[in-house]
């Protein structure tokens, strides 16, 4: 029974209370800090169990007066309001039970390369940039540029930057995979549609000493910089190219006019892919939830479609299909997309849990 999932919770949250006011642990802040965090997190489960808890005592009485005849009637009113709740309560908590996942509440890293299509994916990539920035604005995150490589048409052929705020990775970790885009090019004189795609990778944003990185283990260059940038930038070697060597991932910065702040935005997104790279490897034993994260930039694996002829936006993993793309764009209104994919993704957790 569900009411019987729930007591080790409200078990749980009593003991922590009564761990809470003990004079040994006000004396260690450090684990009262921890018990308070894990008692934070127990109080929506713990409180929707006691609600759940009374309602079914409530059922379960009024259930009984249907055997008095003279309060049968009342009864009977009464159950046609309390047992259409047991459902709908049963449904959040079934959501509250949910293994949550730990990266949930982490900012993010998002990297968007253009793929196939040349010049219409470089100019892709800024455009649905620009609706990830005013999706950001619309939920007060902050978006920090790490790295731009401009294409020469507009555009850009690689996009890196930070996003910063509640519920960043929650929310934007299904953002990763291969975007196709369907419309018709600036450039094109006969009005013919193209299709090209750019590729998507979101990974979380790790601290310092999640990832331990042996300076033994990174090749640093230094060089010019090239492209835009400011009237120093091609003048010194400021820019950095870091490789570690043991997976020989490479991660170049040459956006800041100094070789310090280059490197300091280099190493952040090399620890983010190499903790990216430690997600997959754990989730690939048992799981192959990420195999579309990344694809190769051409058309196949791709998880959306943004047709502008049709003014429609399809999300291929769950079948949606919206007639809003400008919309959607234009107003960072990326939560038409973002909602249904958190409902069909916790709708599948739930059923693979047997709730």
């Amino acid at each position: 029974m569900l009411s019987d999932k729930l007591t080790p919770f409200i078990n749980r949250y009593n003991e922590l209370s009564k761990l809470l006011s003990s004079p040994d642990i006000a004396s260690d802040i450090k684990r009262m800090t921890d018990l308070s965090k894990e008692q934070s997190s127990l109080l929506d489960i713990v409180e929707k169990a006691k609600e759940y808890k009374t309602l079914l005592e409530d059922i379960a009485s009024t259930k009984e007066m249907l055997s008095d005849s003279e309060m049968f009637e009342m009864a009977k009113e009464e159950l046609k309001e309390l047992e259409p709740q047991k459902p709908l309560l049963e449904e959040e908590i079934k959501l509250l039970l949910l293994p949550k996942d730990p990266n949930d509440d982490r900012n993010i890293i998002v990297e968007l390369r253009a793929g196939a299509g040349g010049d219409e994916a470089a100019i892709f990539v800024g455009d649905l940039f620009d609706a990830y920035t005013r999706y950001a604005e619309l939920r007060d995150w902050k978006v920090e540029l790490i790295s731009t490589s401009p294409s020469d048409a507009g555009g850009y052929k690689e996009l890196i930057a930070l996003i910063k705020g509640e519920q960043v990775y929650s929310r934007l970790k299904y953002e990763g995979g291969t975007h196709r885009v369907q419309r018709v090019p600036a450039t094109e004189s006969q009005g013919r549609v193209h299709t090209s795609a750019i590729t998507v990778a979101v990974m979380p944003e790790v601290d310092d000493v999640e990832i331990d990185i042996s300076e033994n283990d990174l090749k640093v260059d230094v060089m010019r910089s090239s492209g835009c940038g400011g009237q120093s930038v091609n003048t010194t070697d400021s820019a950095v190219r870091i490789t570690h060597l043991p997976t020989g991932i490479v991660v170049t910065n040459q956006d800041q006019k100094s070789q310090h702040k280059n490197r300091e935005k280099a190493m952040k997104v090399l620890k983010a892919r190499l903790y990216d790279l430690e997600m997959q490897e754990a989730q690939a034993k048992d799981s192959q939830a990420r195999s579309a994260q990344v694809g190769t930039g051409d058309r196949s694996g791709r998880i959306r479609t943004y047709n502008y002829p049709q003014n429609r936006i399809s999300d291929h993993r769950i079948g949606l299909t919206l007639y809003r793309l400008n919309e959607i764009m234009n107003g960072g209104l990326l939560d038409e997309i973002v909602e249904p994919l958190i409902a069909d993704h916790q709708a599948k957790i739930v059923e693979a849990a047997g709730l």
